[in-house]
């Protein structure tokens, strides 16, 4: 039996080229790499201080010829992926790879029905579990999905993995819902902006300095789309693309104030927070 179901219990970056992507994951994030590889598959564990927190792999040829691009991609923990990957299809979603044993555990590759990619894992195999804390250096502090349709995808995750509302903030004309799984707040999902061309899940890595980690992240070919700005709760988030073209973001704290970056992205921010009318620091800090 799954120890949290429901919860994201794993994540995996798949990319083009693995080893700059291993160099700059350890520049950025600070994560060490191990070798996982089996007969049939190369693989990578990324890890913190001995404890593995994602994996890493080659974008597979045959998803490369399907439209498939460098992504993150994280894992739900299951008690059965057979029946769980049935339900989707049952539910208007789409099974990409039915559901087949692998190195981490017996796997599926899902959408949502607005096209957000997932995967389930059944049997996670010892040595990936995750920490149920999510506020750990290095790990993924917090899982956020930009929907279509917020409410039609909230009914879909609520109906599947049982995900309960938690608070929400409502804006002008939007609102971003929190979700927990398990009796744990783990994140939230809104309405993507016209500027977002398709929904997908965004995975936020714990750091410490906010800036300098976006300052690793231009260094090492990465860049910065949105941020750093800050969250009602003091934290710092910045989203970013990796060199190979794969979207993550960051969250920590802000250590030196009057860097000059702009806190303002239409008005969201993580954690199911709008941005106040007046926030602190709100557009190029002095």
């Amino acid at each position: 039996m799954v120890d949290y179901p429901g919860r994201f219990v794993w994540y995996e970056l798949m990319t083009t080229e693995v080893a700059v992507a291993k160099a700059f994951y350890a520049k950025v994030v600070g994560w060490s790499a191990q070798d996982a590889s089996t007969p049939d598959l190369a693989y990578t564990l990324f890890t913190v201080g001995g404890a593995s927190v994602s994996g890493l792999m080659e974008l597979p040829e045959d998803a490369r010829k399907m439209g498939a691009t460098p992504r993150w991609m994280g894992y739900v923990g299951v008690n059965d992926a057979d029946a769980t990957a049935d339900r989707i299809k049952c539910l208007g979603g789409a099974v990409y790879v039915p559901p087949t044993n692998s190195n981490i555990g017996r796997i599926s590759v899902v959408a949502d029905p607005q096209t957000a990619i997932l995967a389930l894992v059944e049997g996670l195999k010892p040595g990936q579990q995750q920490s149920a804390e999510l506020d750990e250096p290095g790990r993924v502090g917090w899982h956020e999905l930009l929907a279509a349709d917020w409410e039609k995808a909230f009914a879909f995750y609520g109906e599947l993995f049982g995900w309960q509302k938690a608070d929400a903030e409502l804006g002008q004309t939007e609102a971003y819902q929190l979700f927990s799984a398990g009796g744990r707040l783990i994140g939230g999902m809104f309405t993507k902006r016209p500027v977002e061309p398709v929904p997908y899940w965004l995975y936020y890595f714990n750091t410490g300095d906010i800036d300098a980690a976006a300052e690793r992240v231009k260094s090492g070919g990465g860049r910065i789309f949105e941020g750093p700005f800050e969250v009602p709760d003091g934290s710092w988030i910045a989203r970013c693309i990796d060199p190979q073209g794969a979207i993550f973001a960051l969250q920590g704290k802000r250590i030196q104030d009057g860097v000059g970056w702009s806190t303002e992205w239409d008005g969201f921010s993580s954690k199911g927070r709008l941005l106040v009318t007046k926030p602190r620091g709100r557009g190029a800090p002095g």
